[in-house]
């Protein structure tokens, strides 16, 4: 099952400032979009296998 997410970007100055629109707390700065859009990845990833986890117990 795939699984589709938003996310929502912005440019902030000289920054690039985003989040994950269905899961509060996955949210990112960083000094390119590219790397905005990889550590939200990473971030959502990290977030989505907490919940699994702590789901679980």
């Amino acid at each position: 099952m795939v699984n589709n997410y938003t996310a929502i970007v912005k440019q902030d100055g000289k920054w690039w400032i985003g989040w994950i629109e269905e899961v509060p707390g996955v949210n990112c700065q960083e000094a390119t979009r590219e790397e905005l859009l990889e550590s939200l990845r990473v971030t959502l990833g990290e977030a989505l296998e907490f919940f699994r986890r702590s789901t679980k117990s």
